[in-house]
C-alpha cells in the first residue's frame, strides 16, 4: 500500500492508525504489508514514519492560500506554488510505477493531490479518508479519481456531489486504541492528583500540544469560579505555562489544589481522558473522533483560522445534536460560564451529552476503514 497525506496530526494519525490496523490484520493471516508514505519533508508525517520504521518519500507539492477574494487567489505565492503539482505529480507517479502498490489511501493535505493523481494515471485503486465532515480541498480534487470515499459521518454523503456519493461509505474517523483504554486512577498516580476532590467533577482543558491562547485566556480569567466547581487539568501548551503559573499562583490554598496545570499530557493522555468529565478544546477532526468514541461531554472552542473553517462546521455539527456545546466568534468569559456552568452542576445533563457524543462515536472506525482498503485493492 501507498500512503500519501499529512502536513497535520488530523491528516496523519488517522493513517498511520490504518497501517497499524491493516497489518494486524494481515498478521492474524500469516501476510504481511509493506507501506510507502509519501509525504512531504517538513509535514509531521516525515517524523511519524521515521519513527515507526515505514518506508518514505517526498515530492513536489504546493499550498493554495485561500481567499475569498478571487484575485488574492492569483497571488504570486499561489502560482508559484501551483507551478510545482506538475512536477510533483510525475515524481509521484514514477514513484507509484516502481513500488506497484495494490492500493493508494489518500488521507488529504496538499501532498495527498499529486499522488491521488498518480495512482489514478498507474490505474491503481484510489481510497480516499475525510475526517471532517465537509470534504478537505485535496479530497474534493481527488474524489472523481476515488475507488472509495471513506467519511467520517452521515452528514458528509448528502454534501458530496452527485457523481461520487455511490463511491462513498461511512467509516468513522480512526481512533488510536490506546485512547480508549485509559483508567481514571493511572492519571491520578501518573499526575499526581491526590490532592483532587473526587467528589467534584474534573475538566480537562486543553488547546493541543501547543495549547491556544484563546482558551488558555479564557480559563485563566475563571479559574476561581471553576475550582470552586470542579478539579481542572489544563494543558497549556510549553509557550504558555510560565504565565499560567503566575496566575495559578495567586490562587487561594483550597483551589489550588484542584488545579493541574501542564505544558503537555503525552503517554497519560487516555488516562485523563477517562478521568474527565468535561473537555473543553478546540473542535478539530482527532479530537471530535476520540471524544465521540470516549463519549465525553465537550466545549467547543473552534480555532477561527481552522482551514474552511471546518472546526466551526464540526462544534456545529455536534451541538446540533445535543453532543457538545459550540462557542463562536468573539468568545468571553460570560460565554464559557453560561456553558460549562450547566454541565458541572448536573450530572443528568452532562451524561445526556456523553450518550449522545456516543451515539456519533465510532470506536470501530480503523476496523472498517481498513475493510473498504481490502476491499477496493481486491477489486
Amino acid at each position: 500500500m501507498i500512503v500519501t497525506g499529512g502536513g497535520t496530526g488530523g491528516h496523519t494519525y488517522p493513517a498511520l492508525t490504518a497501517i497499524r490496523t491493516l497489518r494486524a490484520r494481515l498478521a492474524s493471516s500469516g501476510r504481511t504489508l509493506d507501506v510507502l508514505w509519501i509525504g512531504t519533508p517538513d509535514g509531521l508525517e516525515a517524523r511519524v514514519t521515521s519513527a515507526e520504521g515505514i518506508a518514505f518519500t517526498t515530492v513536489a507539492t504546493g499550498k493554495i492560500r485561500r481567499s475569498s477574494n478571487p484575485l488574492k487567489m492569483a497571488s504570486p505565492a499561489n502560482v508559484r506554488d501551483m507551478a510545482r503539482v506538475p512536477l510533483g505529480v510525475a515524481q509521484a507517479r514514477s514513484a507509484v510505477s516502481a513500488f506497484r502498490p495494490d492500493v493508494v489511501l489518500a488521507t488529504g493535505g496538499y501532498v495527498a493531490v499529486p499522488a491521488g493523481l498518480a495512482a489514478r494515471m498507474c490505474r491503481v485503486p484510489l481510497v480516499l479518508h475525510e475526517q471532517t465532515v465537509r470534504l478537505g480541498l485535496a479530497n474534493r480534487k481527488l474524489a472523481g479519481s476515488a475507488a472509495r470515499i471513506a467519511v467520517s459521518s452521515e452528514s458528509t454523503l448528502p454534501l458530496l456531489p452527485e457523481g461520487v456519493r455511490c463511491s462513498a461509505v461511512v467509516t468513522g474517523n480512526p481512533v488510536r486504541p490506546e485512547v480508549l483504554s485509559g483508567h481514571p486512577d493511572k492519571a491520578v498516580a501518573a499526575l499526581g492528583l491526590h490532592a483532587f476532590d473526587r467528589r467534584l467533577p474534573t475538566v480537562y482543558v486543553t488547546g493541543g500540544a501547543q495549547g491556544a491562547q484563546q482558551i488558555n485566556d479564557l480559563v485563566g480569567g475563571q479559574l476561581p469560579w471553576l475550582l470552586e466547581r470542579a478539579n481542572v487539568v489544563h494543558q497549556c501548551g510549553p509557550a504558555h505555562a510560565e504565565a499560567l503559573s503566575a496566575h495559578a499562583a495567586r490562587l487561594p490554598a483550597g483551589l489550588a489544589d484542584r488545579y493541574h496545570l501542564t505544558p503537555f499530557v503525552g503517554p497519560e493522555l487516555p488516562d485523563v481522558l477517562a478521568l474527565a468529565d468535561l473537555v473543553v478544546s478546540r473542535s478539530g477532526a482527532g479530537t471530535l473522533a476520540e471524544l465521540t468514541a470516549l463519549g465525553k461531554p465537550a466545549v467547543f472552542v473552534p480555532l477561527a483560522s481552522a482551514a474552511g473553517n471546518e472546526q466551526a462546521h464540526n462544534a456545529r455539527h455536534l451541538e446540533a445534536s445535543g453532543a457538545a456545546v459550540a462557542l463562536l466568534g468573539d468568545v468571553t468569559g460570560e460565554h464559557l460560564r453560561e456553558a460549562v456552568g450547566p454541565l458541572l452542576d448536573d450530572p443528568a445533563r452532562r451524561e445526556a451529552m456523553a450518550a449522545a457524543a456516543r451515539a456519533h462515536g465510532r470506536p470501530d472506525a480503523a476496523e472498517r476503514l481498513v475493510d473498504v482498503i481490502l476491499s477496493a485493492a481486491s477489486a
